[in-house]
């Protein structure tokens, strides 16, 4: 079986993020078809069009290094019912210049988290328009709002609610048959 590289996206900065926490885990519960790995986007310089003459090495690293998955997964707060600046910058950074969009195609599942109740169901929903518009097709189900997060680990920051993880499980086999069934050949 071919391993399948996956770039795994936090939209939260946060030393003890919620968002890195469950990155980590899903990471954890993975199936080994999948090759995860995480993607620092918080060191990109805004996107400004007029740097693309001599664009920032941190944007030619993010675009460059883009070109190696196959897939996509992101793991966003909400912040004011949208996603995070940091991440809205990454994908503006990689899908520019005109005509070179490193996002292009790359299959991607969402899952959004809050100590709230309603799950970043905003911001997991903003994502999909933006990923509608850079040609990434977004795994439709299950779909993975996971709120109240902060009862779902143990004092070492393990993930400890079996339901959370059961479902998380899922998420992650239906995300590997979606990367699989989606990805450039």
């Amino acid at each position: 079986m071919t391993k399948l590289k996956i770039a795994v996206l936090v939209g939260s900065l946060r030393k003890e993020s919620w968002n890195k926490k469950i990155a980590n885990a899903l990471i954890k519960l993975a199936p080994d078809m999948l090759e995860m790995e995480t993607i620092s986007i918080g060191d990109l310089p805004l996107y400004n069009e007029d740097l693309e003459a001599d664009p920032p090495k941190e944007w030619v690293n993010l675009r460059t290094h883009l070109a190696t998955f196959n897939g996509l997964l992101f793991v966003t707060p909400e912040y004011n019912r949208s996603i995070p600046g940091v991440l809205k910058n990454a994908i503006d950074v990689g899908s520019r210049p005109y005509g070179k969009n490193s996002w292009d195609g790359k299959p991607a599942g969402i899952v959004s988290v809050t100590p709230g109740h309603l799950g970043a169901f905003g911001s997991n929903h903003h994502l999909r328009q933006s990923l509608v518009f850079v040609n990434v097709p977004t795994m439709p189900q299950p779909e993975a709002y996971i709120g109240g997060v902060e009862a779902l680990f143990d004092k070492d920051g393990n993930l400890s609610n079996a339901s959370t993880k059961g479902f998380l499980e899922k998420f992650m086999a239906a995300f590997a048959k979606w990367v699989e069934i989606n990805r450039k050949k």
